[in-house]
């Protein structure tokens, strides 16, 4: 008996179907079939099924987390792809996480959130941890070292 596991895919709502199936292809995802309702996309070894069925609440309240080596290049892709203006989506900007995680959002037409982040080491996450908290309080700066509480 095994238990080996070779993929795991979401099922997205879409609200709109064509237009959430042209979202996802501007932003570079690729369509591998559509029929009977559902278009597979991918994009390198990430995946979903994207269906054409959606309630408020169902998509509202529908997050998927998308872990990324490089979040900045990530950010400057969906700012050039022009899917914010295109699609009228909402797009934040890159912040630092209590996890250990710098991210951003990225809400499709449908109102699923994308969370787009990379992991920050233990090292680089003190330090930006460090550089914020003196951008907000320069005084800071006096205290020498900073060392989480």
């Amino acid at each position: 008996m095994t238990l080996n596991i070779t993929e795991i895919k979401a099922f997205i709502p879409a609200r709109d179907y064509e237009v959430s199936k042209r979202f996802y292809s501007d932003l570079g995802f690729s369509m591998a079939s559509d029929g009977d309702g559902i278009a597979y996309f991918h994009l390198g070894h990430a995946s979903f099924l994207l269906q054409d069925f959606s309630t408020d609440s169902q998509a509202e309240n529908f997050v998927m987390h998308l872990l990324v080596e490089d979040v900045d290049a990530w950010w400057k892709h969906v700012a050039d792809s022009r899917v914010r203006d295109t699609y009228g989506v909402t797009v934040t900007a890159i912040a630092l996480q209590p996890w250990r995680m710098r991210d951003f959002c990225l809400v499709d037409p449908s109102g699923v959130v994308w969370r787009i982040g990379q992991n920050v080491g233990y090292g680089a996450f003190a330090a930006l941890l460090r550089a914020k908290r003196l951008a907000l309080d320069p005084s800071a700066a006096e205290l020498g070292e900073y060392r989480d509480e």
